[in-house]
Parts: C-alpha cells; structure tokens; sequence
C-alpha cells in the first residue's frame, strides 16, 4: 500500500468536507478522508473501511468508498486505526491521530493487487465439518442483528482442469439450526419459517465460477430451501492449501458470503409481521468458512 500523498489541514469552521461533501461536525470533533485507487489509478468504488478506536479496540466507523472511490467520516478527538480491504487487493492499514476540528486528508491510496496463491489440485475435494462454519445474519425486527449457524452439514468440490468448470454441492440439515435460544429456533423450525417437517435439507449446487481477479471468485448455482430453488451468487475468497490436520492431508480453505431474500423462498416477512410474528427481518445473510480434504484412498474420516 502506497500512500501518495498525506497531508493535514487543521480547519476550525467546524465542517468538513470530502469530495465536494460537506458534513456537519459536531464540536469536538474532527474529520478523515481519502481516494482509493488501484495499481494503474483506476478509483476504486466499494472498497471496505473499518477504523477502530486505539483505546479500546471499539469499531467507531464503517462503510465502503463511493463510485469515485472516496470515503469520509467524522470522529471524536483520538487515536484510530483503519484497514482497507477491496477485491483483489492486499488488505492496508495505518494508525492516525484526529485533533479537535481537523480535517485529516490522507489523500490518495493506492491498493496493491494480491498475491495470487496456487490454485487447489484437480480433484474432489470432501468439507470438513468439524473445520468449517456456515452462518447467518439477520436484523432482529429492524434492530439488532440474530447471529444463527448450521450445525449438519455435507458436501464437496469438484476442481476442474478448468477451474470455471468446478462443481460444488452442499448439503444443510435445516433441523440444526441454532440461534442459542431455544424459542427462537424452534420457532425458525416451525412452519412459519423453514418448516423442517416439509423441508429437511437446504441445498446448494453450482453451474458455474466465476474468476473476479486475485484469489476471489463468484461461485454460481441454486440453492433449494423451502421447496424453491432460486440463483445464487456466492462471494469467495480461496485462502490457500496445506497439508496438516488430523494427519498430513492435503487441505485447502474458502471464505463464502452471500445474501439471501426471505420472500424470494415464499417466507413472506410482511404477512408474518402482520399475524404479529416478528423474529427476523427480510434479507438474510450467509457467511461461510470452508475447509475441504482432498479425497484419496488416505483421506481421514472426520470425527463427529
């Protein structure tokens, strides 16, 4: 990560202004902003901005730049920390100060492309339950987020000589969801939600991937859920492959996300918020952390 340029002016109108935004700041306060640009100086719109405060460790902002790849935001007086993270690119990060009434430009940042690591060998390759997660995430009735995961879980991956020609299937006992409150999950159980009785499984199966440059790629294919199959596109990141675990097997790692519409598989939220049902709101997140065993006449068993 190259930063072209840093420099700090020191405004006291108690404004700040960012790519021709002016916000209001309230006193006390200042402001930070930046461009973010890749290698060639292409701006880089919807790169990811978490900063942290260095006292406590705390998130105080976050967001992703704009089209034109700026960002800005108004803190308290302190010390922060802020990582950049965008597709394809290597993540930055870098502490600053903010003043009371400043206005901080880091001006432009320039991303580096990621490393790109060496694709995972032609082959099946089995998931790993005991070593991968898939989760969700969804507002709870506008408000705080309910965090649930899967417990049961099957599947693979099939990695073609073409890799775009790679398969994957997925296989969700809908019955091991837990939220860690029992009325809640049963609930989701029911018939009002996913309606286990009806619909044991939650499947995914993919058509197709898609290369998005560096490690990532967008994982194509329908997922089945209350009896409705609908396209997905799955956001992965490929962490790379090892060999260790319960022997020397060869692994690999994958981090998936992706979003989900409720009424999409006729859970009609509106109809539920109407009878006075009110768990979870419209969009559901998917996140997804895979390992998967490449599968040999050696491949170990992963215990339950």
């Amino acid at each position: 990560m190259v930063l072209s340029l840093l420099r700090r002016a020191r405004a006291k109108s108690g404004g700040a202004g960012g790519g021709g935004l002016v916000l209001p700041v309230p006193r006390g306060a200042g402001t930070v902003s930046c461009e973010v640009v890749d290698p060639v100086g292409q701006r880089l719109g919807g790169a990811e901005i978490t900063v942290t405060a260095k006292s406590d460790g705390r998130v105080v902002a976050k967001g992703t730049t704009d089209l034109f790849g700026l960002f800005t935001a108004a803190l308290p007086a302190g010390e922060y920390g802020l990582l950049m993270t965008a597709e394809s690119m290597r993540p930055a990060s870098w502490s600053f100060y903010i003043e009371p009434g400043e206005t901080l430009s880091m001006g432009r940042v320039e991303l580096e492309v990621a490393q790109q690591l060496e694709p995972p060998s032609p082959g099946m390759w089995l998931i790993d339950p005991p070593h991968t997660a898939i989760r969700f995430i969804a507002k709870h009735v506008g408000m705080a987020n309910v965090h649930g995961r899967f417990q049961k879980f099957e599947g693979g991956v099939r990695i073609a000589e073409n890799p775009e020609e790679s398969e994957v299937r997925v296989r969700i006992e809908a019955a091991s969801l837990t939220t860690g409150n029992k009325t809640r999950d049963t609930h989701l159980r029911s018939a009002d939600f996913l309606d286990v009785e009806n619909y044991p499984y939650i499947d995914f199966v993919s058509d197709r991937f898609v290369y998005r440059g560096g490690n990532t790629w967008s994982v194509q294919g329908a997922l089945t859920l209350h009896g409705v199959s609908r396209s997905v596109a799955l956001d992965t990141a490929y962490l790379g492959a090892v060999n260790g675990g319960y022997g020397e097997e060869l692994r690999c790692a994958a981090r998936a996300t992706a979003e989900l519409h409720r009424e999409d598989y006729t859970l009609n939220w509106r109809n539920m918020l109407a009878r006075g049902i009110a768990i979870v709101g419209p969009t559901v997140k998917l996140e997804m952390d895979i390992q998967t065993m490449f599968q040999g006449p050696d491949t170990p068993t992963p215990p339950e």
